[in-house]
């Protein structure tokens, strides 16, 4: 077995799918690249068991089929001290062996049976969808950083995808901050649900940004794939019913708060220097058309206020937040104005964008209020 391939284009697609590969797998062979070669496309692939990410290239010349396991970290390495060069890798199949031929130098890695590597899952009596890949990439990109890291609750460590008959929806909670990402242009034939793990989340939305193409989604109960481009990524879903997130979501919120973005993300951002390191509260003293944001660290008598115009519609109020959270939402925001709804201090605020141009897109935003100190 044996091709030759362009160093760079190998080196973009390993790059590609390498984020899969775990630094503690339980099978040693993971921690192998797996090359597949069947007339002149070759098939590399990386995975944790939970994840596989394959990428698919031409390459210049082949000789012979078969697979074998590469030892990745090595591989990447060696590539990305090549310039852009034509490489040639010969495998001997009794032992495994892969020579490596790129210019003046040769070097030699000791590879395994590809036999021995993990096939991805087959999804049998799966459910089919297409998406736009910036739809997919902005629904993960403004869901993600909401989903949990409490392992004790895996059902909320990942995003929570709903496809009705009338939309889809992306919902990412910790329990402290809720995020529902809602296209009304994204339809089902029928109604489904699946959570989707952070880890292949992560990866995809790294693709995703290498371009637009639809990503055609396959899933069932257990496993979902997503192919887009030369890159195909299978991943097993969380196991579990996710919380009924509409519930928490406040509906009588009779005090609106409407703002400038940026200067109300900065001068959060500002004040909360000043803050206690351990909960980042800000307290928030609204009144007329006036906004006092204040933030106080006892400890090292640190203190910060400030003062933002605003239009409020309402009874005057204080309320504390986490910072942290509010910058985080603020930042996944890209509209000029936000509207923050609120009712009563101990019930959670919901962030809005204000005037989102794109009538297909919904985002609600929901933080939990801290509770102020006396």
């Amino acid at each position: 077995m044996k091709f030759i391939v362009s160093s760079s284009l190998l080196l973009k697609q390993l790059q590609s799918i390498s984020g899969v590969l775990s630094t503690n797998n339980t099978l040693p062979i993971l921690d192998n690249f797996l090359f597949e070669l069947n007339d002149n496309e070759l098939k590399v692939s990386a995975s944790d068991l939970e994840t596989t990410m394959t990428a698919r290239l031409t390459v210049d010349m082949a000789e012979d089929e078969g697979n074998i396991a590469i030892p990745a970290k090595l591989l990447l390495d060696t590539l990305k001290t090549f310039s852009d060069i034509p490489i040639t890798l010969e495998i001997d199949k009794e032992n495994f062996g892969v020579s490596l031929l790129a210019g003046e130098g040769k070097y030699r890695l000791a590879g395994q049976d590809g036999a021995e590597y993990p096939t991805p899952a087959q999804l049998e009596d799966a459910t089919n969808l297409k998406i736009e890949s910036d739809i997919l990439h902005n629904a993960i990109s403004k869901t993600i950083f909401a989903a949990s890291n409490d392992e004790l609750r895996p059902t909320m460590t990942g995003v929570y995808v709903e496809l009705t008959t009338d939309n889809i929806t992306f919902v990412a909670t910790d329990a402290h901050k809720l995020v529902r990402y809602r296209r009304n242009d994204i339809k089902g034939e029928e109604s489904a649900a699946f959570i989707l793990p952070k880890k292949p989340l992560n990866q995809l939305k790294g693709i995703l940004a290498m371009g637009d193409a639809p990503v055609d989604i396959e899933f069932n109960e257990k496993n979902a794939r997503f192919n887009f481009r030369n890159i195909t990524m299978t991943c097993r879903l969380i196991d579990g019913k996710y919380p009924n997130y509409s519930a928490v979501i406040p509906l009588e919120n009779p005090n609106k708060l409407t703002l400038d973005r940026s200067p109300f993300l900065n001068a959060i951002r500002r004040v909360s220097l000043f803050s206690n390191q351990a909960t980042y509260q800000v307290k928030f003293k609204i009144a007329g058309t006036e906004l006092h944001l204040m933030a106080e660290d006892l400890d090292y008598s640190n203190e910060a206020k400030e003062r933002l115009n605003c239009h409020f519609e309402g009874n005057d109020m204080e309320i504390g937040f986490n910072s942290k959270f509010m910058v985080e939402m603020l930042n996944n925001l890209e509209t000029d104005q936000v509207v923050m709804e609120m009712s009563e201090p101990n019930r959670a605020g919901l962030i809005l964008p204000l005037d989102d141009e794109n009538k297909d897109e919904d985002i609600l935003m929901l933080v939990m209020p801290v509770m102020l100190n006396a």
